[in-house]
């Protein structure tokens, strides 16, 4: 999700003398659909926050700044010389107030004080669901942890909001950072998909989707004759090519120029519809894309086949029975909600306890929330999008630890979003790890991935 829908791209007149202070540009804008954009200075770079995301923006001189997808940012100052807002294109965005709210600020700051005074204790007891532990009876040292608390602190991995850590039927790890907390529910962004993946098997388990075989064609809130780019292999699609991005369509959100790019679809009336009206560049089932627009698909032949708004499924099959609190889910596959992109906010307790039911086979405290069948069935590694294999709308990673004969590869199963929203699952260790975190957009492998393979895996293979 590229940082040009959510940032200001300005113009500004004349240059003010000397140096600019970044605080110049501080304050609250107003933005798009009654939305607006907070610009906090840190160090050399301006932040520019949006729905509690985080992107920097590097200064190229003066009242000129650059955002991460290289567009040049510029601030619009009065007759005064004060910063009054600026323009993104043609559109004007006013500067509100240069204050910022203290509770935004606060999430530029990994924590207030010196990590060095951080302690282990074991996580709260909460009668949630969850049991909580030590973190030596699960394999952890306190000193590695401790170490582990320093480096976010100081931004050796930077911008990790969270680190849940559950092994051995226990909670034993959790930490929150720039000012997020256990109650603060956080946006999943791309890990939303995992969560379609389950409510979908959910549904065949419920007999209202006959199998992963099925053609989506007899699920779709559309004839297949009335789509765009009439193609006889669109009536081929079945619900297991939807799942793992094997539809066919020329739908690629890694390729600027796919015409299914995630960027045009988010402007589109409706999300589902503009996907599946899209032209078909593959027979379904040969080539795996990382496709976006498929999951607002999977998310309607859900409600097709239930007969339920997404949400309303969701809350009775998977959130009350797993004991959720606080979540939002603008879900539906509209313009409407191009700023929230459709995706999940959940407390990072509720991420955990999905990936605890998911390691378990579907069960949760002894209920099968979801068939074992379509467990094994949907997390199986079926293609590769990139360096990684891909299941139904899950990842798996491999961790290569150690070398030469001491090598080991770890694999894990994963629920990724973009900015470090990470629910990593290791059979093999019977370890869920879960993360949050604000590094939308970063060119570098994400913070949490780091910290998996740097910190967490060694020290419980004891390398």
């Amino acid at each position: 999700m590229l940082i040009s829908m959510l940032l200001l791209t300005l113009l500004a007149p004349s240059l003010p003398p000397g140096p600019v202070p970044l605080t110049d540009f501080a304050g609250v804008y107003s933005y798009r659909d009654g939305t607006t954009v907070a610009l906090v200075p840190k160090g050399e770079e301006l932040i520019a926050i949006v729905d509690e995301a985080l992107y920097r923006l590097q200064r190229v001189g003066g009242d000129e700044f650059r955002n991460s997808a290289g567009q040049s940012v510029r601030f619009v100052r009065d007759e005064l010389g004060e910063v009054a807002g600026g323009k993104e294109e043609e559109d004007y965005f006013p500067r509100r107030t240069p204050a910022v709210p203290a509770d935004i600020a606060a999430l530029t700051v990994p924590r207030p004080g010196s990590a060095a005074a951080w302690r282990y204790r074991p996580p709260a007891k909460l009668n949630d669901g969850l049991r909580v532990g030590s973190a030596t009876g699960a394999g952890f040292g306190e000193r590695t942890l401790a170490g582990l608390v320093r480096s976010i602190v100081s931004e050796q991995y930077p911008d990790v909001h969270s680190v849940l850590l559950w092994r051995r039927g226990r909670l034993v790890f959790e930490e929150y950072f720039y000012g997020f907390d256990r109650e603060r529910p956080h946006q999943l962004r791309s890990a939303t998909k995992s969560f379609h993946s389950v409510l979908l098997g959910i549904a065949v388990d419920h007999g209202r989707i006959r199998d992963d075989r099925q053609p989506i064609a007899e699920l779709l809130p559309w004839p297949v004759s009335s789509l765009a780019n009439p193609d006889p292999r669109k009536a081929a699609i079945t619900v297991g090519d939807l799942l793992s991005m094997r539809t066919g369509l020329a739908c690629d959100d890694r390729d600027g120029s796919s015409p299914g790019n995630e960027q045009l679809i988010y402007s589109q009336p409706e999300w589902a519809r503009f996907t599946m009206d899209l032209p078909m560049v593959a027979a379904p089932g040969t080539v795996a894309r990382y496709c976006s627009g498929g999951v607002h698909v999977a998310g309607r032949l859900v409600e097709r086949a239930t007969g339920e708004d997404l949400l309303t499924f969701a809350r009775k099959k998977l959130f009350e029975p797993l004991g959720f609190k606080g979540y939002k889910w603008p879900h539906q596959s509209v313009r409407e909600n191009a700023g929230t992109f459709g995706q999940l906010y959940l407390r990072p307790r509720d991420m955990l306890k999905f990936g605890v039911m998911v390691l378990d086979k579907g069960r949760w405290r002894g209920r099968q929330i979801v068939s074992r069948d379509w467990i094994e069935r949907s997390t199986r590694s079926l293609s590769r999008i990139g360096s990684k294999g891909y299941g139904y709308l899950w990842w798996w990673q491999t961790f290569p630890l150690g070398s030469g004969r001491n090598r080991r590869d770890v694999e894990a199963l994963l629920a990724s979003g973009n900015g470090g929203q990470k629910i990593f699952i290791v059979p093999s260790l019977q370890l869920v790890a879960v993360f949050t975190g604000g590094s939308y957009n970063s060119p570098q492998d994400s913070p949490p991935n780091a910290i998996m393979g740097d910190v967490i895996l060694p020290e419980l293979l004891g390398k």
